[in-house]
C-alpha cells in the first residue's frame, strides 16, 4: 500500500504534532475531538489502517474483529487497558503507548497538591473568594519532615520518590515487584506496613484488572489519622464511596483525586462523584499527564512509532506483540510475517524463499505467547506468486510485502 493510500483516524484531541508527522509521511489523517462508543468507533474504522486514541475510546475484542483494514494502534498516553490488547495481537494489530513521556508532568501535579493539601490551600482559596479573611495557621504544616509513602514505584513513583526527598520529605514505598529503592527511600513489605507509617499515601499504580478496588475501607482504617491521600493512576483501584466516609468522619484529613471510574465522555458534560463537594479535597479531570509539554512528547514520540511500523515493520516498545528492530539495506526487499507460534514456520517461509531462488539477506524472528513475527529482507523483489504462498501458509495471522 502506498503512503497516499494510508487512512488515519486520531481522537480525543490528541495533539497537533501527531496529525502533522503523520501527514508528512504521506498518510491522509481524519482528527476527531471527542472519543467513540464502540458502534460508531467499527464505522469509523472502515479502510483506517492507522488508529490514535487517548483514555477514553475503548477498543474492544468486536471492534478489532470488525477492523480489517487495521495496522496499528497508538494509545497517546501511558495506559492501554482501554484496548484488548490480547485480540489485537491475534490479528497481527500492533499496539504502542508512551510509558515516559509525561511521567514528569504526573509528578509535578502530585507534589503541587501534597503541598495544596498540607496547606489547605483549597479551602483557604475558596473563603477569599467568598470574601472571608481567614489569616490562621491552624491545620496548615511544611511538608519537610513528613512521611510519603507511595504505592507502585514505577516509572512515576520513582520519580516522585526522589524530588519529594529534594523537598525534604521522608519517602517509603510499596510495590509487588521488588524495586532497587533510590536515595533514601525505604521499601515496605506490605502495603499495610506503608499506611501505618506515611503522612501522604499516594497511587501509582497500572491499570491491570487485578488492581480493580485496591483501595477501600480496610486501607482507608489502616490509613494514620489525619493523613491524606492522593490518586493520579487509576480510578477503579479506588472505592471513593468509602474515601468519603472517611474525610467526612476525620480520618482522613484531605485527598487529590484526578481519575474516577466513570468519566464524562467530553469537555464540558456533567462530572457525578461521591467526593465532589467535600473540603481540603482536590479534584482534577484526569488531567496529571496533560501538560502541554507532555502533550507534544507524547504525540511525536507515538505517531514516530506508528509510522515506523507502517515503513518497515518495526515493532519496539510495542506493548502486545514480539519486539522486532532490524535496520534494512536499501538494496532489499523487506518481508513481515505475524504468525501463529508453533513449530516449523521459519522453515516453511524460508522453503518458500529457497523455491524462487531469493536469497535472505537478514532475518529475525521473535514471538511472544501465541503468536510470532519474523521480518525478512530478501535480495530479490517479491512475486505475485511468492507473497500468495506466504500469506496462504496456514499459520500466517497478517502478511506484508513492503517493498
Amino acid at each position: 500500500m502506498s503512503a497516499a493510500a494510508t487512512r488515519v483516524l486520531l481522537l480525543e484531541q490528541i495533539h497537533p504534532d501527531a496529525d502533522a508527522l503523520l501527514r508528512d509521511a504521506g498518510y491522509s489523517v481524519e482528527t476527531n475531538t471527542r472519543a467513540l462508543d464502540e458502534d460508531e468507533l467499527i464505522g469509523a474504522l472502515a479502510g483506517v489502517q492507522l488508529l490514535g486514541i487517548r483514555s477514553k475510546t475503548q477498543v474492544t475484542a468486536r471492534v478489532l474483529e470488525a477492523a480489517t483494514d487495521l495496522e496499528a494502534i497508538g494509545a497517546f498516553c501511558i495506559g492501554t487497558n482501554q484496548i484488548d490488547l490480547a485480540s489485537a495481537a491475534r490479528r497481527g494489530i500492533a499496539v504502542f503507548n508512551a510509558p515516559f513521556s509525561n511521567t514528569r508532568s504526573v509528578v509535578e501535579l502530585a507534589l503541587a497538591e501534597i503541598i495544596a493539601l498540607t496547606r489547605h490551600l483549597t479551602d483557604k482559596n475558596t473563603l477569599m473568594h467568598a470574601g472571608v479573611w481567614d489569616k490562621s495557621a491552624e491545620g496548615a504544616h511544611e511538608v519537610r519532615g513528613r512521611t510519603l509513602g507511595i504505592v507502585g514505584y514505577g516509572n512515576i513513583g520513582t520519580q516522585l520518590s526522589v524530588l519529594a526527598e529534594n523537598l525534604g520529605m521522608n519517602v517509603i514505598y510499596y510495590d509487588v515487584v521488588d524495586r532497587l529503592s533510590l536515595s533514601n527511600a525505604r521499601r515496605c513489605e506490605s502495603m499495610h506496613e506503608l499506611l501505618a507509617h506515611a503522612d501522604v499515601v499516594s497511587l501509582h499504580v497500572d491499570g491491570r484488572h487485578d488492581n480493580a478496588n485496591l483501595f477501600g475501607a480496610n486501607e482507608f482504617d489502616a490509613m494514620k489519622t489525619g493523613s491524606l491521600f492522593l490518586n493520579l493512576s487509576r480510578g477503579f483501584v479506588v472505592d471513593y464511596a468509602s474515601l468519603r466516609l472517611h474525610i467526612e468522619s476525620g480520618h482522613i484529613a484531605g485527598a487529590a483525586i484526578d481519575v474516577f471510574p466513570d468519566e464524562p465522555s467530553g469537555r464540558g458534560d456533567e462530572f457525578v462523584s461521591e467526593v465532589r463537594g467535600l473540603p481540603n479535597v482536590i479534584l482534577t479531570p484526569h488531567i496529571a499527564g496533560s501538560t502541554e509539554e507532555a502533550q507534544q512528547d507524547i504525540g511525536q514520540f507515538v505517531a514516530t512509532k506508528l509510522r515506523d511500523f507502517l515503513v518497515e515493520g518495526s515493532t519496539a516498545m510495542s506493548v502486545n506483540m514480539p519486539r522486532i528492530t532490524l535496520r534494512q539495506n536499501p538494496r532489499t526487499h523487506r518481508m513481515l510475517l505475524v504468525h501463529r507460534n508453533v513449530p516449523g514456520v521459519l522453515a516453511r517461509i524460508n522453503g518458500i524463499f529457497a523455491a524462487y531462488d531469493a536469497n535472505v539477506e537478514a532475518q529475525l524472528l521473535a514471538t511472544t505467547g501465541e503468536i510470532g513475527y519474523v521480518v525478512t529482507d530478501i535480495g530479490s523483489a517479491f512475486t505475485p506468486e511468492m507473497v500468495a504462498e506466504l500469506g496462504a501458509l496456514p499459520e500466517t495471522v497478517r502478511f506484508r510485502a513492503l517493498s
